[in-house]
């Protein structure tokens, strides 16, 4: 019977370490994909400034473009009036 405990033991004994393995090689896995995840959320965040900027640039663009085409037809309003 002796025997017989130790062999169980060898058996839960390696269970145990197979278990404690396959817990830090999921932990790795979770601690690789989070720092994957904030490098791409960094990328992201980098992306949606640069387009907010070019945004603002657009719309201030297209706010002089509106007030050239104002006095272009106030001017062109007053030219055929004349």
């Amino acid at each position: 019977m002796t025997q017989t405990q130790q062999d169980k033991w060898r058996i839960d004994r390696r269970l145990s370490v197979s278990t404690l393995v396959q817990v830090v090689m999921l932990a790795g896995l979770i601690l690789g994909s989070w720092v994957n995840l904030q490098r791409q959320l960094d990328g992201l965040q980098r992306d949606v400034r640069l387009l907010l900027e070019s945004q603002e640039r657009f719309c201030t663009r297209l706010e002089r473009l509106q007030e050239t085409t104002l006095s272009q037809e106030y001017r062109l309003r007053r030219v055929e009036q004349r």
